[in-house]
């Protein structure tokens, strides 16, 4: 196995693009985020490759962003990121940094939690394997979820997306797909068979046509997103007694106290 966190491969005009820690469920630390945005820009820029999938090592797509690494830094590192997340390491940006707007399909299995579910929304197609489990973690860390609305809400959920985001509960790939938030449900064991045959769909197609469809789309996704972010970052909602609380809690695997809304 590699040791790169994320790994890139090609053929037959299909990039795959592999989460590889799967010793963390695929829980993305700052160097992650920064290597995916770097392999993500290697995809934009190949030759070969029309489109890409991006898929999970061992039991899961993504767990979400690394609690113990992201959430659980100083006040003084907060305020300098200002946020969670390291500095440059802004995983809801990674697909708007394109020149040549190629599709991406996401190919969630086990669980897409958190982070992991912003990068399956934010992808142009999903293919899920049945059974997978997606959740808007940041409800239950204290954070905002209203991304997360958007971006199912732009992917027409609207009421779906409003129980998912205010609860933070966890929902399977056929709720999911049920809703109209992802486009197809694999059986076990054929969710890349199934996530390559529709790439394929893709790159039988004149690439410039395509990407012209994925350019228009991924703009109002980035308004939907900026409009967010444009209610939410003023709360700053990282600084709360409650994310702590809750940041901590997840470290120690105990439950939260009673959250006090300040």
């Amino acid at each position: 196995m590699s040791d790169n966190l994320i790994q890139y491969e090609c053929s037959e005009q299909i990039a795959t693009i592999t989460f590889n820690r799967p010793e963390k469920l695929n829980a993305f630390t700052d160097d992650m985020v920064r290597e995916l945005a770097a392999v993500l820009r290697r995809f934009d820029l190949d030759q070969d490759a029309n489109v890409a999938i991006l898929r999970g090592n061992g039991r899961a797509f993504c767990a979400g962003a690394d609690v113990r690494q992201r959430q659980l830094r100083t006040r003084e590192e907060f305020d300098r990121n200002g946020g969670p997340q390291g500095w440059g390491a802004n995983a809801s940006e990674l697909l708007m940094r394109a020149v040549n707007w190629k599709p991406v399909i996401a190919a969630p299995h086990g669980f897409a939690v958190g982070l992991g579910l912003g990068l399956t929304m934010e992808s142009d197609l999903v293919v899920a394997e049945a059974g997978t489990k997606f959740q808007v973690a940041e409800t239950k860390r204290g954070l905002a979820a209203s991304r997360y609305w958007a971006l199912m809400n732009l992917r027409g959920g609207s009421a779906f997306a409003t129980e998912m985001a205010l609860t933070g509960g966890f929902f399977t790939a056929e709720q999911a797909l049920a809703a109209g938030v992802i486009n197809r449900v694999a059986p076990p064991g054929d969710l890349m068979a199934v996530a390559r045959a529709l790439a394929s769909e893709l790159a039988a197609n004149p690439p410039l046509s395509v990407r012209a469809t994925v350019r228009t789309r991924r703009w109002y996704m980035e308004q939907a997103e900026k409009e967010a972010y444009l209610q939410t970052d003023p709360l700053k909602l990282h600084l709360t007694e409650d994310f702590a609380e809750s940041a901590r809690a997840f470290a120690e695997k105990r439950k939260p106290a009673p959250f006090r809304a300040r």
